[in-house]
C-alpha cells in the first residue's frame, strides 16, 4: 500500500518571505517580518509539491492571521511620553508593571523603561498575559513589525508556491486545507495548533485537536514553512507534547532548506532543531526527498 505522505506548510506568507524595501514595508503591508532565505524556500518548496504531484496526500497551510491592534504590534503599548515600542523589543511583567528592554547590534540587553497599554481597559489583562506566558515557559513576549494583516498583501501565501500549490488541487481534486491563526487580539500564536497561552473565551486560541487528528492519519508528515525559530517549531513541539512524542517525530521530516529563521533568533531554530531531531525527527532537503 502506497504511503500517505502530507505536507504542512508553515505561514508560507508574503510578509515573512516577500523581499520588498524597509521603507515601503509597513507603507505596502508586504514583506515587513522578511527572513532572509524565505523566499527561495519556498521556491524549493513549490519545486517538491509539483515533483511529489499525487504522492503528496495532503497539504495543511497555516496562515499567521493578525489585526493592525494586536499584543505583539508596537501600537498595543506606549511609553510614558507616548512612544509605541520599536520592534524586537521584549515585553515582561515585573512587580505589577510592564518593562520593556532590546538588545542592541553587539548583543548587549538594555532595559528601556516602563510601558503602558495604549488603551487602558487592555492594561490589567496584558500583564496577566505577560506573567502567564513566562510561567508557561514560552518564549518571551516580542513586539514585531505590523505583519500578516488579514486583508493586505502580506497575509496571501507567496506566488509562486500558490501556484503550485492550487496545480496541486486540480491535479488530484482535492482541497487544500487552510488554517486561520492569530486573529485573537490579546494572545501571540506561534503554534499551527494552540496559542502560547490559550484564551478560555476563544475556541480558535485552543488546542486544535481535528488538525492533530489530520496527522495521525499519516505514515509521514513533511515539515516547511516561517519561520523554522518560531511557528514551525512550537507547532512541532506542541503536537509532540500532545501525541506519544517518540510516535508522531518518527513520522515528521523536516526539509531542512524549506524554512530559516528570524534573524536573531538563529538560536531558537538550533534548539529546535537539536531537540526534535534528539527525539526522531529527520532532516533531508527537497530535492532529496525520494529523489
Amino acid at each position: 500500500m502506497p504511503r500517505k505522505v502530507q505536507l504542512l506548510l508553515v505561514d508560507p506568507q508574503n510578509s515573512f518571505c516577500k523581499q520588498v524595501e524597509p521603507d515601503l514595508q509597513q507603507r505596502l503591508h508586504d514583506g515587513e517580518l522578511c527572513i532572509p532565505g524565505a523566499w527561495e524556500d519556498m521556491q524549493r518548496v513549490a519545486d517538491l509539491i509539483r515533483r511529489l504531484g499525487g504522492r503528496l496526500g495532503a497539504i495543511d497551510v497555516t496562515l499567521d492571521s493578525h489585526h493592525l491592534l494586536h499584543v505583539a504590534h508596537p501600537i498595543w503599548f506606549r511609553d510614558q511620553s507616548g512612544r509605541h515600542p520599536e520592534p524586537f523589543t521584549i515585553m515582561r511583567a515585573e512587580g505589577g508593571v510592564i518593562r520593556g528592554s532590546h538588545t542592541d547590534a553587539e548583543g548587549r540587553a538594555g532595559d528601556v523603561g516602563e510601558f503602558t497599554t495604549t488603551r487602558r481597559e487592555h492594561h490589567q489583562r496584558t500583564i496577566e498575559y505577560l506573567g502567564q506566558l513566562a510561567a508557561r515557559g514560552r518564549y518571551p513576549h516580542c513586539i514585531w513589525p505590523p505583519h500578516c494583516l488579514i486583508g493586505t498583501p502580506g497575509h496571501n501565501v507567496v506566488g509562486p508556491l500558490m501556484e503550485a500549490l492550487l496545480e496541486w488541487s486540480a491535479g488530484r481534486l482535492h482541497q487544500i486545507n487552510l488554517v486561520m491563526k492569530g486573529s485573537n487580539i490579546f494572545v501571540e500564536h506561534f503554534s499551527a495548533v494552540r496559542a502560547e497561552v490559550p484564551d478560555p473565551d476563544d475556541p480558535r486560541t485552543q488546542l486544535n485537536r481535528p488538525l492533530i487528528e489530520r496527522w495521525t492519519q499519516a505514515d509521514e508528515i513533511l515539515l516547511a514553512g516561517e519561520a523554522g525559530s518560531h511557528c514551525l517549531a512550537n507547532t512541532v513541539r506542541d503536537v509532540a507534547d500532545e501525541l506519544p512524542a517518540a510516535a508522531f517525530l518518527k513520522k515528521c521530516v523536516l526539509l531542512i532548506d524549506g524554512t530559516s529563521p528570524v534573524p536573531g533568533f538563529e538560536h531558537y531554530q538550533q534548539q529546535f532543531l537539536d531537540q526534535m531531531t534528539a527525539r526522531g525527527m529527520r532532516g533531508t532537503t527537497c530535492a532529496e526527498y525520494l529523489a
